[in-house]
């Protein structure tokens, strides 16, 4: 009994742990209802029933020859650079930095800030390229 002791210690510590884990992961994720639909708001929510765009990022897509479906695959499978990415606060104060390449090879980071089931772009960064763009408030950098 004494050298099965450590053994089921260790089992019980494990059980524990992946307990935790679930209840924490589980604690994180709300399910919210809108119009008659539920879903769960987690991270970025990469197929939202909508995309708004800020007058910057619209301005920015359009000097640097960005489309919607462009911004909208992006979303969908870029990928998140978290450095970049601000997760702090809650969840409608959050951005996410997504990174990824467009159908003409831009190697873009696009700029999201979810909020319920909607995304709206902050901005879009071309990575590999400078544009000449003068969008309002540019004048203020």
């Amino acid at each position: 009994m004494k050298k099965a002791f450590p053994i089921i210690v260790l089992v019980v510590l494990a059980a524990l742990a992946i307990y935790l884990r679930n209840c924490r992961s589980i604690s994180n994720t709300k399910t919210t209802s809108t119009s008659n639909k539920e879903y769960k708001v987690r991270g970025l929510n990469r197929n939202p029933s909508h995309i708004n765009y800020s007058k910057h990022a619209k301005c920015r897509m359009d000097c640097r020859h960005i489309d919607d479906a462009e911004v909208k695959d992006i979303l969908q499978n870029g990928k998140i650079n978290y450095n970049k990415s601000e997760l702090n606060g809650n969840e409608c104060r959050k951005k996410y930095a997504v990174e990824g390449y467009s159908k003409d090879n831009q190697h873009l980071r696009i700029i999201f800030a979810p909020c319920n089931d909607e995304v709206t772009v902050v901005t879009c960064i071309d990575l590999g390229a400078e544009w000449e763009c003068h969008c309002e408030g540019d004048e203020n950098k």
